[in-house]
């Protein structure tokens, strides 16, 4: 079958690797679009995201959508339209028990973080866990499916927040986690959801899904204390200290964003003053299901997509993933006819 590999820095290559054969607890899903995402970009453009190195060749891809190909079960008929849960979760500690998600030594789609590395799903075929397997409803197209996963994204964020129905809502930065944060918050009843972003083109995506108001970092301000609620997905220290000062008394912090290692100038006097609540939020745990649902109600979500590009052109897919300015979400044709 054919992948798309990443071998190191800027190398990225279509290659024939063997077509992988389904033991009696996966599913062989033929894959239709990939999503590009930040941890993609990484690998791609560094070799490496963050500490994770590309140390044997790497198929990228977790935010995917396909048909099943073969089910050894026969629970699954071919050509049943999926999307796939992309975590294999680790081993519970206490105190953990309803958040899979961050259960030690799991692994995710696509990712150098375990050796040999988890491979994604940019490739005609995937094998996958039976109990990762979402089946779409039939009014949900592929490409749209696609977005299940950086949505799952944003309404973990929603409800690390404790839910934000009739709340005013920021979120800072407008890349496509941002969007579909923005998205997801106002599918859950936000009363006012403003975009930041330091970039027009963002901004103007922002505004298509319907977001009440929007402001240009650099060019305009945040007014202060007016926000119950900041989902910051920019992972930028500035960004972070505006969202601290935006935010009321008594008002919450969610931390999307994934920062670099190490010591951070962030002005937190604010965050004690006001007693706001700064929240972590970690990928997702079982909001997936939920982002289904909404995809499927919400056609007007997939503005988010800019560009699908051919398998054919992955290198300027990245590349045009890479440019925040010109594109949102871009998606991968993974030699997937929609007729």
């Amino acid at each position: 079958m054919r992948a798309l590999v990443i071998h190191g820095r800027n190398d990225l290559r279509e290659s024939e690797v063997p077509t992988p054969e389904p033991g009696d607890d996966q599913v062989r899903v033929r894959m239709a679009y990939a999503g590009i995402c930040g941890s993609d970009l990484h690998y791609y453009n560094e070799g490496a995201n963050g500490a994770f190195v590309v140390r044997e060749p790497l198929v990228p891809g977790h935010e995917v959508s396909g048909t099943v190909d073969l089910d050894p079960s026969g629970s699954y008929p071919p050509g049943t339209p999926v999307t796939v849960h992309p975590a294999t979760f680790g081993v519970c500690e206490p105190g953990l028990e309803q958040h899979r998600h961050l259960w030690p030594h799991g692994a995710y789609l696509g990712s150098a973080s375990t050796m040999p590395h988890t491979q994604g799903g940019m490739s005609e075929y995937l094998l996958v866990a039976r109990e990762a397997i979402r089946v779409l409803p039939p009014t949900l197209p592929l490409r749209r499916a696609a977005l299940a996963e950086p949505l799952a994204v944003g309404l973990h964020a929603v409800a690390v927040a404790g839910g934000v129905g009739g709340r005013r809502v920021l979120v800072s930065g407008s890349g496509p986690i941002g969007l579909l944060a923005a998205a997801a918050a106002l599918a859950s009843g936000a009363a006012e959801v403003v975009c930041t972003d330091v970039l027009p083109g963002p901004l103007e995506r922002a505004r298509a899904l319907g977001v009440q108001g929007t402001v240009q970092v650099g060019q305009e301000s945040l007014p202060e204390s007016h926000f119950d609620v900041a989902i910051e997905c920019s992972g930028a220290a500035p960004a972070i200290s505006a969202a601290i000062v935006a935010v009321r008394r008594a008002g919450i912090l969610v931390q999307v964003g994934m920062m670099a290692a190490g010591p951070h100038p962030i002005a937190l006097a604010p965050l004690v003053a006001k007693e706001i609540q700064l929240r972590g939020s970690f990928r997702f745990n079982d909001e997936i299901d939920e982002a289904v649902r909404l995809l499927d109600s919400t056609p007007s979500i997939e503005a988010v997509v800019t560009h699908e590009l051919p398998a054919s052109s992955a290198v300027e897919a990245f590349r045009t993933a890479t440019d925040s300015a010109g594109s949102g979400k871009v998606l991968v044709n993974l030699w997937h006819d929609p007729s």
